[in-house]
């Protein structure tokens, strides 16, 4: 009876539902680094499907906008210090601007919402299944559509907790809906409680146990051998202010600092790695200082890789490239590009409307796909840069042959917001997902080395310039995410919303003229 006052009050509540759906938002980012409350990424999915259940489609299109807009609005609110700071907008523009893609973002995120609720009637436990699928393939489209925004999964919250046990297997996705299914099911078992139904409580308490259990004993699996454990790395951190970056008065300075803080490296390192576009030149300009540094790799049986702008000779096209320099082999040229830092959609109607829009070295042109990897001696190097870390099958495509995953960024784009802490959590999550080391050197941070398990092993601290030197494991084989990458765990979830689809079209007399997740 109390339950049920509670409920009617709270019906009756103007737009208590949609304040709700945004608070609800606004505390998922809560769940991941640099807060780490993870189990905010369990219930405040569940808030949303609670709120969802038993509302029209408009509504649930109207709540789960609110969702995005809290979700964005606080996860990826480092957007405005990239654009206030250093995109040459001011405060009102950069407010706007923030605004408009934190808008389209929850737009995106809310439509999936909204075509479940307006094709797929289901109640109970059926809903609880639908609604997990539809939030990872909500997730999943965010991935790759209009090249894709991958931030703010759920699954990244569980880097550290029992579910990552899951990610070898099925990777980040598999978590988001297992962290997903978690919450829906402990709503579960605290209605069935209120019903006193004993069946459903015990069905529900089995399935915890399996999700959280089975993450329990998979975490303990090494799904890949070592080669080497003292393959020594050194990370090259040289903190240069982004002011500073494209002005070529400071490119001895900053070529001299790169000098600098690899000194004690070349003797003490197998491998040097310099964070993107360590080098303020493009390639065919820096042949004199790219040889300077390849002798002294050389001399040094060492192996350097550094970020730098590369020049195609045969065409007017620039790449933002990682090239091999000493025992490094080859060049890797990024595939997926930032929008307006490194190129401008709608380039003939944006271009020269805002400063925003004409940022230094925003016309670069992406790389081809399946290009062969970096190598140093007798094995590969999974190479990403900055953007692409946060692309888990792209990711996957590259460490299936590799030894050593490394990633290179310049974070200074996010000053001292969030951003980079969760940047550097989704190289985690890399790491964990295909069971190989991870390196990551960036020019303010976070620059740093994690293990086949995704724990954190050295870092350099934010904002100080500084080599971290230390010691890696070189692995062989491949997890199953590696060779399998998300297909598995998006053909379950396309199945689990076929399935109710089919029974609709085949029974419609039958569909549920309202959806609950009660009995």
């Amino acid at each position: 009876m109390a339950y049920e006052a509670a409920r009617v009050r709270f019906k009756n509540v103007p737009l208590l539902p949609e304040l709700c759906a945004l608070i609800a938002g606004a505390s998922l980012p809560l769940a991941f680094a640099p807060f780490s409350i993870w189990p905010l990424a369990i219930f405040a999915p569940a808030a949303l499907a609670h709120l969802l259940a038993q509302a029209s489609p408009f509504q649930s299109f109207l709540r789960a906008l609110l969702f995005g807009i809290g979700l964005y609005g606080v996860g990826a609110s480092w957007v405005f210090r990239s654009i206030n700071d250093f995109g040459f907008a001011n405060f009102a523009l950069a407010l706007t601007l923030t605004a408009l893609f934190v808008i389209g973002l929850a737009l995106f995120f809310s439509l999936p919402f909204y075509l479940f609720k307006r094709f797929i009637r289901v109640k109970g436990l059926a809903y609880f299944a639908a609604f997990v699928c539809v939030w990872t393939l909500d997730e999943w489209l965010r991935s790759w559509f209009l090249t894709g925004f991958p931030w703010l999964y759920s699954g990244y919250a569980h880097i550290h907790s029992w579910l990552a046990g899951w990610a070898p297997l099925f990777g980040v996705f598999a978590l988001s809906f297992l962290s997903v299914a978690s919450g829906l099911l402990v709503v579960e078992s605290v209605l069935a409680l209120r019903n006193k139904n004993r069946k459903r409580i015990i069905n529900a308490a089995i399935a915890l146990a399996t999700i959280w259990v089975g993450g329990v004993i998979l975490h303990s699996v090494s799904w890949t051998k070592p080669l080497r454990s003292d393959y020594r790395v050194a990370l090259m951190q040289p903190n240069i202010p982004q002011h500073y970056k494209w002005f070529s008065e400071y490119y001895p300075y900053i070529m001299q600092t790169n000098r600098d803080l690899s000194r004690d490296a070349w003797a003490k390192a197998d491998l040097l790695l310099w964070p993107e576009n360590a080098v303020p030149l493009f390639y065919n300009e820096a042949q004199t200082y790219l040889d300077e540094l390849a002798l002294r790799a050389e001399v040094s049986n060492t192996a350097l890789i550094t970020g730098i702008l590369y020049d195609d000779e045969n065409a007017p096209r620039w790449f933002n490239a990682i090239i091999g320099l000493g025992l490094a082999e080859g060049k890797y040229f990024k595939q997926r590009l930032v929008p307006f830092g490194e190129y401008v959609p709608m380039e003939d109607w944006l271009r020269g409307t805002l400063r925003f829009f004409n940022l230094p070295h925003s016309v670069i042109s992406a790389g081809e796909a399946g290009q062969a990897s970096l190598k140093v001696a007798d094995f590969n190097l999974a190479a990403s840069i900055c953007y692409e870390v946060v692309y888990p099958d792209l990711v996957a495509s590259y460490a299936r042959d590799a030894a050593l995953l490394l990633t290179i960024s310049n974070d200074a784009w996010f000053g001292d917001s969030i951003g980079p802490i969760q940047h550097f959590e989704m190289a985690q999550m890399r790491a964990l997902e295909n069971g190989k080391y991870l390196i990551r050197a960036t020019n303010t941070g976070v620059s740093g080395i994690v293990s086949d398990k995704g724990e954190v092993i050295d870092t350099l601290p934010q904002f100080e310039q500084g080599t971290l030197i230390s010691a890696v494991t070189l692995k062989s084989g491949n997890t199953p995410f590696s060779l399998w990458r998300s297909w598995p765990i998006i053909v379950i979830c396309f199945a689990g919303l076929l399935v109710p689809l089919i029974k609709r079209k085949i029974a419609p007399s039958q569909a549920a003229p309202q959806d609950s997740i009660q009995e």
